[in-house]
């Protein structure tokens, strides 16, 4: 792509967002991890400007959107989503002015924001945590955080055997007979959104972002917020037996009450012209996905099917029907991922093999061997991951990226201990390897002491193998998983925005293939079995891996153009 043809899309990308309160529908979504994406003072850390200095790289690439992981306050007890400030910049990372200087440049290139927020929990130093320190039990500053008295003779044992999802009990005491709840790590105490207090200050956050232009909001946790304390509290056992969603809501997850809580949000979006939009992080059944995605509610909810699937032609074609019908229900539209800052990312779990016993933790077992065993395949998982993105860049809805991905990065496996940040590792006590391995900094360059990442190393350890998958020498390969992703996000664009598709059988017969059409005269075919397939007749626009003699190789996606009739 020239630099006039670049310019003008631009351009007129700019216009076009700027008037379509639609512009998530479609959206490709690319997710910044800011401590680990550009580093511009050089110590290490990612911040804001490294960020606005990259914004080329973005158009480049061709996404539509950002999306922000935290870049507030903190003290990193859980890679920053321990907020001290919601309405501030960490200074680590840059200011206010920072901020603004980012989203203006974004918006000028046809980029819009959105934004993480973090409501279920504050961080332990935030002013309201402290205030409820320094107060008595019954107070109205312990009021906003959820604190109970505890057990035993002498109060000494916690309210109840409950675990916090990072390891060890949710409950942490005081010293005075008073315990906090933290469904997360001690540093993260669980708000109480029964106090109308809390709620409020949550709206402020909303307006304060949405002023300076945040375009929408990546809600972390959205279905936990809401919470049934009725004494006495069930046990552990009883609430691992419960399923979310289920008859008689579970006390802790996707309760009933965050309607009305998400319904006030969605007041505030409607404040702004265009609207302002939200996406849910909500780990819960499929089925219960429409209350988070509904238009009175947050609007739109992470679909994480196909990231949790195997490499599988089935089970990918049962994903995607289930999903467009979901969507009739709700009006909202598709959201697909396979990597993000808390899983191993795809090119590396589809080099594993289907039976490597992951328990739960989306690839994160394998490491718990440092990487050896089971062996990765790593070019057959690098192969996967290009045909698997291909395909979910076809699919009608929105399309969220994680950085790396289009580099085709694999996991870093052995990150040393002594240089592990994820509190994970540290609460389980090394049972879960964690999620540094998919936070290590970015290669930009093919040397350097941090690869281009910034001047004097990077805050995780980048292998030395991470030259050979910088931007700088995959922009120079032709074939490169990077200038894939670049064919693919700009002939993304003139995908018509309609949440359908047409399934077709492939003359082979074959179970392992899928091939769908889009309207327009777009089709996908994926091959996800081993033996070459014909390709159906139509312009081949783009596959992500070299077709054999004009057939289609096993683990590819060739994107085509349907004949035009007569």
């Amino acid at each position: 792509m020239t630099e006039s043809t670049l310019d003008a899309r631009t351009t007129e990308a700019a216009v076009v967002l700027a008037n379509d309160p639609g512009w998530w529908r479609q959206a490709a979504v690319y997710q910044i991890y800011p401590r680990s994406f550009a580093d511009a003072n050089g110590d290490g850390i990612g911040d804001l400007p490294g960020i606005t200095s990259r914004i080329p790289y973005l158009v480049e690439l061709g996404v539509d959107a950002v999306w922000l992981s935290p870049f507030y306050p903190s003290a990193l007890a859980d890679g920053g989503y321990d907020v001290d400030d919601y309405r501030d910049v960490d200074p680590k990372l840059g200011t206010l002015a920072d901020f603004d200087e980012m989203i203006a440049a974004l918006h000028a290139a046809g980029i819009r924001l959105i934004v993480d927020i973090v409501p279920n929990h504050s961080s332990n130093r935030h002013e309201w945590f402290r205030e409820a320190l320094a107060s008595p039990r019954g107070s109205a500053a312990r009021d906003r955080y959820i604190f109970h008295d505890g057990e035993g003779p002498d109060g000494t044992e916690p309210p109840s055997d409950w675990q916090s999802m990072f390891g060890g009990s949710a409950w942490q005491p005081v010293g005075d007979g008073q315990f906090y709840l933290h469904l997360f790590a001690p540093e993260q105490p669980d708000l109480n959104w029964a106090n109308p207090e809390v709620r409020a200050d949550f709206l402020r956050t909303l307006r304060f972002w949405a002023d300076r232009g945040v375009d929408g909001f990546r809600v972390d946790v959205a279905h936990g917020l809401a919470k049934d304390l009725t004494y006495p509290l069930r046990s552990h056992a009883e609430l691992e037996a419960m399923r979310i969603g289920a008859e008689g809501s579970h006390p802790l997850w996707d309760r009933e009450e965050l309607d009305e809580i998400y319904a006030e949000w969605r007041a505030v979006f409607g404040e702004y012209d265009p609207p302002r939009i939200a996406v849910a992080e909500a780990w819960v059944e499929p089925t219960r996905r429409h209350r988070y995605a509904a238009p009175t509610s947050l609007g739109q909810a992470f679909n994480f099917d196909l990231l949790r699937a195997d490499f599988d032609a089935a089970e990918f074609r049962a994903i995607i029907d289930h999903n467009l019908e979901s969507v009739v229900v709700t009006g909202s539209s598709n959201t697909w991922v396979f990597s993000n800052h808390d899983v191993v990312r795809h090119a590396t779990r589809y080099g594993l093999p289907a039976d490597h016993g992951d328990d739960g933790q989306i690839g994160r077992a394998w490491l718990l061997t440092g990487g050896v065993a089971p062996t990765v395949d790593v070019e057959l998982g690098l192969r996967r991951a290009r045909a698997a993105s291909l395909l979910m860049l076809a699919l009608p809805g929105s399309a969220y990226l994680y950085q790396g991905e289009e580099l085709g990065l694999p996991e870093v496996a052995d990150v040393p201990e002594a240089d592990r940040q994820d509190p994970t590792f540290f609460r389980s006590r090394g049972t879960d390897v964690g999620r540094d391995g998919c936070r290590v900094p970015l290669p930009w360059t093919r040397e350097g002491s941090s690869f281009g990442f910034g001047a004097d190393g990077a805050h995780l350890p980048q292998p030395a193998w991470f030259g050979a998958f910088s931007v700088e020498v995959e922009r120079e390969d032709p074939d490169s998983t990077l200038n894939l992703y670049r064919r693919a996000l700009w002939l993304r664009r003139d995908l018509q925005d309609v949440e359908e598709l047409a399934w077709r059988a492939h003359a082979s017969g074959s179970d392992d293939v899928l091939w769908f059409a889009r309207p327009g005269g777009w089709e996908s075919i994926t091959n996800f079995g081993s033996t070459p397939i014909e390709l159906p007749s139509g312009e081949v626009l783009v596959t992500s891996a070299p077709l054999a003699d004009g057939r289609l190789p096993g683990a590819t996606t060739a994107w085509l153009r349907a004949a035009a009739a007569g």
